[in-house]
């Protein structure tokens, strides 16, 4: 993705949609954290009759913890600029569920950055499937994590 430390709707929108092309029922996405977010704008961006097969979203979030901000104090503001037109703008849930009803979303117990809260939104709004893993943090290197085999079992899952 463009400039991934300083990542705007403006432009991951857009980008994902050139590399995605045309989509059918045998198309499938897997987000990590703000990626889930693009997924789910890109998906109302789609016309009405376009479908997909479903989405993985990993660690993907509506509202972030306060230590999202605070990890690195000096950089906290810069954050909040990044953060906050994610959080803050509205997603049309309704229109994104015309292009699927296949919605896992995977989240852990100590993700530093992303609350068990999110995992209500997800269920309430997408219905979707809510699979909650121990101690993966955020599901990054950081946290020594560089495989989610529950996101792969997912996929498989929902595309059958």
């Amino acid at each position: 993705m463009p400039h991934s430390d300083t990542p705007t709707i403006h432009d991951w929108i857009p980008y994902l949609k050139k590399q995605v092309g045309k989509v059918d029922k045998n198309t499938y996405f897997i987000g990590h954290s703000i990626g889930c977010q693009t997924i789910l704008r890109y998906l109302k961006t789609l016309k009405n009759n376009e479908k997909i097969g479903g989405c993985v979203l990993v660690a993907g979030f509506f509202d972030l913890t306060e230590y999202s901000y605070t990890d690195e104090p000096k950089y906290e503001e810069e954050k909040r600029r990044i953060a906050r037109p994610w959080v803050k703008s509205s997603i049309n849930f309704n229109k994104i569920k015309k292009h699927t009803n296949k919605f896992v979303a995977i989240f852990s117990d100590n993700d530093p950055y992303v609350s068990l809260d999110n995992s209500e939104i997800f269920r309430k709004k997408l219905n979707a499937k809510i699979i909650i893993e121990h101690k993966k943090g955020h599901f990054d290197p950081y946290h020594n994590i560089r495989k989610v085999p529950s996101a792969l079992k997912s996929l498989l899952e929902i595309s059958k």
